[in-house]
């Protein structure tokens, strides 16, 4: 195995672990967990367990904070969308012994199911004229994810 395909399974491998061990919204939220760290290696230990505890909760405040900027682009809405569809069923929720199959014809390695869901979705974000937003929408997010892990204590 290539080392290209062994990082994409290892990705895809991370991504769903993360999904069937998501915590709760209401631990998630949990004000009284929430206390400043003590030191700037605190700071950094608190935002690496908290980023891998709740990627699954971060990456939804992403999505939030991006569509709250797109409300006045519903076409880029829609294309996003269906770009995040085809991440999740045809790169996350499918199984990486399988390959990909086109019309039960033709296997298609997972590094090319990547390059043209990328290719996708960087053609949507540039045709679109998005980029701006949801640059802004990540610099946002990575703050809101910073202050939240940061602040919060792992149990």
């Amino acid at each position: 195995m290539s080392s290209s395909t062994e990082t994409l399974s290892n990705f895809k491998e991370a991504a769903q672990s993360i999904m069937s061990t998501r915590h709760t919204w209401s631990e998630f939220l949990s004000l009284s967990a929430l206390t400043l760290p003590s030191s700037f290696s605190d700071f950094t230990t608190r935002i690496g367990i908290n980023l891998t505890r709740f990627l699954f909760h971060y990456s939804f405040i992403l999505l939030f904070i991006l569509l709250i900027t797109l409300v006045y682009h519903p076409l880029s809405i829609l294309l996003l969308l269906l770009s995040f569809a085809g991440w999740y069923f045809l790169f996350f929720s499918r199984d990486s012994a399988e390959p990909f199959s086109l019309f039960n014809l033709v296997a298609v390695d997972d590094r090319v199911v990547v390059l043209a869901l990328a290719v996708f979705t960087l053609v949507v974000i540039a045709v679109t004229g998005v980029w701006l937003n949801v640059l802004l929408s990540v610099v946002v997010a990575a703050g809101v994810v910073c202050l939240h892990g940061a602040s919060k204590i792992f149990s």
